[in-house]
């Protein structure tokens, strides 16, 4: 017996230290399974025993769901503020349920895969989800990049420091980019802008290839000039140079009306045209017997073939407003430039023009012209300019006047780079007027 005693209470010393070991052995000895078979019975380790370990992160309940989570996750760390309601309702119905989370696992058969009404509910909530703020705007994703400037002491700095030290554009700049964007703009359809004025040598063809060229430079697409001047008129000649016209072939807009009905491609009628850089022209007649034959019907066919090829065309009229193709060019003109001069004469012809466009059926043309007030003789002092701006800028959309320049008053070649900045200014103020009175 004392035997006995002995080893109860050696077990009993066992058993305190080590209380796995005791319930596996009291459940055996009570099944009675170890002493005759020698087999472990599974147990299975009571929770409440088990070491605490981290939790398992929570799955969310559909697509839908975790895009959701995501979103809300880069709202907040982007700083990206939302409004009050969809705030009240993330926090009254919380994406990340562990109930729900415990009821759709529990349903899950063994293989992973969701039931087929849980499928199909997840795909309706997947179609139904709003779009992400990273599809629907991924630039919120990216700091915004300061403009680089050029010139000037900003672009001198920026230069220097290897773009380290970056002020951003100037106020000039940024006006020069914003006559830019104006000038680029996309257009719906194509559009034409007369040129046009009752007196001669006053800069009308000159303001044509000057805004022409500067049209070329920033439009995505190539503008067309055409020259309709009866007078036998130099638009070509001002683009290319007279050497250069004089070596081409001498193809006009004759030439062009005895084949227009054979023209069915850009490539076909870049036959009949000029190029000066991207600015493409049509050369008007030279011969003085055929020239003053253009009719308004003849423009009209030409004005139509132009307008399948080219968003933005610009019409040189020539002198006056009474000769044959003047009824077709204003009944296919979308906008006007008149062109003008600081002489008493061509402020004068300039109103006289505006008004008997407005007395003759096209008032709207006359109320949304471009009035160009070129100073190409250089007038004496005595000409108060400011009072010819005045008087002209109330009868007309907008009025800008283009400084004496030696590249525009030779009555010679006309390029851009050879031009005053002042006078490349005032160019491409008119070329973002003319696009304003498109759209």
């Amino acid at each position: 017996m004392p035997d006995s005693v002995d080893n109860e209470a050696s077990d009993a010393a066992s058993n305190e230290g080590q209380p796995e070991l005791r319930r596996r052995r009291d459940r055996r000895r009570a099944e009675g399974d170890d002493a005759w078979t020698g087999t472990m019975p599974i147990i299975t380790p009571n929770d409440s025993d088990a070491p605490a370990s981290t939790p398992a992160p929570l799955q969310s309940r559909s697509w839908a769901e975790a895009a959701a989570a995501a979103d809300a996750s880069t709202e907040t760390s982007t700083g990206t503020e939302t409004d009050s309601t969809s705030g009240d309702a993330s926090r009254e119905e919380p994406i990340r349920e562990e109930p729900r989370r415990e009821s759709v696992t529990a349903a899950a058969p063994a293989s992973g895969a969701f039931p087929p009404n849980a499928a199909r509910a997840g795909r309706a909530a997947a179609a139904n989800a709003p779009i992400s703020d990273f599809i629907s705007s991924p630039g919120s994703f990216v700091k915004e990049q300061k403009p680089r400037p050029i010139g000037g002491f900003r672009g001198m700095l920026y230069k220097l420091s290897g773009g380290a030290w970056n002020l951003g554009p100037s106020a000039k700049q940024r006006e020069e980019d914003e006559l830019a964007l104006r000038i680029s703009r996309q257009l719906q359809g194509s559009y034409n802008t007369a040129v046009l004025s009752l007196k001669g040598g006053i800069g009308k063809t000159s303001t044509t290839v000057g805004v022409g060229l500067t049209l070329a430079e920033f439009r995505g697409d190539p503008p067309c000039a055409i020259d309709a001047n009866p007078d036998s008129g130099d638009l070509v000649e001002r683009a290319l140079g007279e050497g250069i016209y004089q070596k081409a072939t001498p193809r006009t807009i004759t030439d062009l009306l005895k084949n227009v009905d054979n023209v069915d491609s850009l490539t076909a009628l870049a036959r009949y045209m000029h190029h000066a850089g991207r600015l493409h022209l049509i050369a008007g007649e030279q011969d003085p017997e055929v020239s003053d034959s253009l009719t308004a019907e003849e423009y009209l066919r030409i004005r139509q073939l132009i307008s399948g090829y080219y968003s933005v065309a610009l019409t040189d009229c020539g002198t006056g407003v009474t000769h044959n193709a003047m009824s077709g060019i204003l009944q296919s003109a979308d906008n006007l430039i008149i062109a003008a001069g600081y002489a008493v004469s061509g402020a004068k012809r300039a109103r006289s023009t505006l008004q008997w466009l407005a007395s003759h059926g096209y008032e709207e043309l006359a109320r949304n012209a471009i009035v160009v007030i070129t100073d190409k003789d250089e007038v004496s002092s005595r000409v108060d300019k400011d009072a010819i701006e005045e008087h002209l800028s109330g009868i007309c959309r907008q009025l800008i006047a283009v400084p004496h320049d030696r590249g525009v008053a030779d009555g010679d070649l006309v390029t851009l780079d050879v031009l005053r900045p002042d006078t490349r200014r005032a160019y491409k103020e008119i070329a973002a007027a003319i696009v304003d009175g498109y759209v």
